[in-house]
C-alpha cells in the first residue's frame, strides 16, 4: 500500500490550509505531550482506585515509555515510506483507541497493557507532526511555523500538570487519558480533509523491524528486572541477563543491516556521542525527580493533585520565557558552560527539595527548588539540543534529533524503574508518608549526584564548534520530559524523532 510521492503546494502558513495545518499538529501532538505530564500527578489516586503497588504504579508511567522509546525512529520512517498524513492519522486513532482502555481499566494490569499500547500510538504520532509541518509549509514559513508549533507544545505542558491535578481531584483520575477522545475527535477529519499527504520519493518498503524489536524488548527487560529485583528471585537475574543480550544483540544487527534504524556510525562523531551520555545522566534525573516529586507533594506533603500539579508549573513556565535567551548565550560563548552549569543548578534544585517534607510551605519550602530547576533546564536544554544537532552532518540532523529525543527517554525509563530500589522503596511504601518520605531524602541526593557526573562529562568533552540555537524548536519550548526536537533543518522528511 505504498503512496506516490506527491509534488504539494508550498503551503502559507497566513493561508486557511496553513493554519488549518498547524491546528491538526498541535491537536495531535498535544494528545502524547499532555499525557506525558499529567500522568505522575494522578498516580496516588489511581493507585488508592486500583489497590495497585507501587511497581504497577512504575509501570503505568514506564510501560508507555517502553514502547514510545523503542519504536519512535520505526514511526518516522514509516510516515516517510506510505504518507505522512497516513500514519499521523493512524497514530492519532491508535493513541485514542488505548487511551479509552487506559480510561476503562478495571485493574491495573490492564491499565498497563493500555499503556503500552499508547505508546505505539505515540511513536506512529509524534513524529509526524513535525513532519507534516516541514513536508508542508513554503520553505520561508516553515521556521516561524515550527516555531509556533513548538510555542503551543510549551504551553500544552505548562498546562498539563494544572489539568492534570483539576481532572484527578474533579471528575477523576480516568479522565486524565478520557480527555484524549475528544482531541482526536477534532483532529482526525481535520487531517483528512486539510493537511495534504506527503512521502519520501526516495523512501523504501525496508524497515528495520527487528532492530525496533529488540530495542524494545531490551528495555522491557532490564526495566522488570529493576522494577522486581526488590525480590532477587532467579527469574529476575535470567530476565535482566535476557535484557542485557537483547542490547546486545540489537548493536550487533544495527551494525551489519543495510538500513538500519540507528546507523551506528553516527557515533564517530566524539561530540555527538558525548552529549548523548549527557542527555542519559540528565534525563535520568529529570525522569527520577518528576516521577518522585508527585508523589511527595501529595502523599507526604498532603497536598491535593490540583496543588501538585499546579506546584510544578515554575519550570515549565521558565523554559517558556527564557529558552530563546539561552540559546543565543550559548551562541556567544559555546555549548560548554551552559551544559556544565545547567546540570550542576539542577543537582542543587535536587538537594533543596530535601526540605520537602510533611507539612511542607509551598512559598518558602517547594518554590525556591522548582526555581532553580527552572534555571538549570533553561541554561541546559537548547544549548543540548542544538549541540546535537551542530555535532553530525546536516543531512543526519533528523536522525540525530530522534536519537537523542529516544535517549532521553529511555533514560527517564531506566531511572523511574530503579530510583525506588536504589532509595529502598517498600512495594506500598506510597501508602506510608513516613517511608516514602524516607525514601525521599535518599532518592534526591542520588538524582543530584547524576545530574554532577552529567556536568563533569559535559566540561571534559564538550567542544567547540559553538551551537547554533537559532532553530525555532529551541527557542520556544517547555517540554521537561525530552529534549525539544528538529527533523532536519529545513528537510521535508523526518525519519526519527518526538515531542512529547
Amino acid at each position: 500500500m505504498a503512496v506516490t510521492a506527491q509534488h504539494t503546494p508550498a503551503v502559507r502558513i497566513s493561508s486557511p490550509t496553513g493554519r488549518w495545518i498547524l491546528l491538526t499538529t498541535v491537536l495531535g501532538s498535544s494528545m502524547a505531550l499532555l499525557d506525558s505530564t499529567v500522568v505522575n500527578v494522578a498516580l496516588p489516586r489511581i493507585g488508592r482506585d486500583l489497590d495497585a503497588s507501587l511497581g504497577a504504579l512504575q509501570w503505568t508511567v514506564n510501560a508507555y515509555l517502553v514502547t514510545l522509546a523503542g519504536l519512535i525512529l520505526l514511526g518516522g520512517s514509516l510516515g516517510d515510506r506510505y504518507g505522512r498524513r497516513r500514519i499521523f492519522v493512524l497514530g492519532v486513532v491508535w493513541f485514542a483507541a488505548a487511551s479509552l482502555l487506559c480510561g476503562l481499566a478495571p485493574n491495573p494490569a490492564v491499565l498497563v497493557a493500555a499503556r503500552a499500547l499508547q505508546g505505539i500510538g505515540g511513536a506512529l504520532l509524534t513524529p509526524g507532526s513535525l513532519a507534516l509541518i516541514q513536508a508542508s509549509f513554503h520553505p520561508d514559513d516553515r521556521g516561524r511555523a515550527v516555531g509556533l508549533w513548538s510555542g503551543f507544545g510549551g504551553i500544552g505542558a505548562a498546562v498539563g500538570p494544572f489539568l492534570g491535578g483539576w481532572l484527578v481531584a474533579g471528575p477523576g483520575w480516568r479522565w486524565v487519558f478520557l480527555l484524549n477522545i475528544p482531541l482526536a475527535l477534532a483532529c482526525a477529519p481535520i487531517a483528512v480533509r486539510h493537511v495534504p499527504e506527503s512521502a519520501d520519493p526516495a523512501a523504501h518498503g525496508r524497515f528495520d523491524v527487528l532492530g525496533a524489536a529488540l530495542g524494545a524488548l531490551s528495555l522491557a527487560l532490564v526495566t522488570y528486572a529493576l522494577i522486581e529485583a526488590r525480590g532477587g528471585s532467579l527469574a529476575v537475574a535470567l530476565t535482566a541477563t535476557a535484557g542485557v543480550a537483547a542490547a546486545v544483540a540489537f548493536g550487533y544487527v544495527e551494525k551489519h543491516r543495510r538500513d538500519p534504524m540507528m546507523p551506528l556510525d553516527i557515533f564517530a562523531s566524539r561530540q555527538f556521542t558525548a552529549v548523548n551520555l549527557v542527555t542519559l545522566c540528565v534525563y535520568a534525573a529529570f525522569g527520577g525527580f518528576f516521577f518522585l516529586t508527585a508523589l511527595q507533594l501529595q502523599v507526604v506533603a498532603g497536598y491535593s493533585p490540583l496543588a501538585a500539579g499546579t506546584a510544578l508549573l515554575p519550570t515549565t513556565v521558565l523554559m517558556l520565557l527564557f529558552s530563546a535567551r539561552s540559546g543565543a548565550l550559548a551562541d556567544r560563548i559555546g555549548p560548554r558552560i551552559p551544559l556544565t552549569a545547567g546540570p550542576l543548578l539542577c543537582a542543587a534544585a535536587m538537594l533543596l527539595m530535601l526540605r520537602v517534607g510533611e507539612g511542607a510551605d509551598y512559598l518558602t519550602d517547594v518554590l525556591p527548588a522548582l526555581l532553580v530547576m527552572g534555571a538549570g533546564m533553561v541554561t541546559l536544554v537548547a544549548p543540548l539540543t542544538a549541540t546535537v544537532l551542530a555535532s553530525v552532518d546536516t543531512s543526519r540532523a533528523g536522525l540525530a534529533s530522534g536519537i537523542n529525543n529516544a535517549a532521553a527517554r529511555a533514560a527517564g525509563l531506566i531511572a523511574v524503574a530503579a530510583l525506588p530500589l536504589l532509595s529502598g522503596m517498600g512495594p506500598e511504601a506510597y501508602r506510608s508518608p513516613p517511608a516514602f518520605d524516607a525514601a525521599f531524602h535518599r532518592a534526591m541526593p542520588v538524582c543530584a549526584g547524576v545530574l554532577v557526573a552529567g556536568a563533569v562529562l559535559a566540561f571534559a568533552t564538550v567542544r567547540r564548534p559553538a551551537p547554533d540555537c537559532r532553530h525555532p524548536e529551541c527557542r520556544t519550548h517547555g517540554w521537561v520530559t525530552a529534549p525539544p526536537l528538529d527533523t532536519g533543518r529545513g528537510s521535508t522528511a523526518s525519519s526519527a524523532g518526538s515531542a512529547s
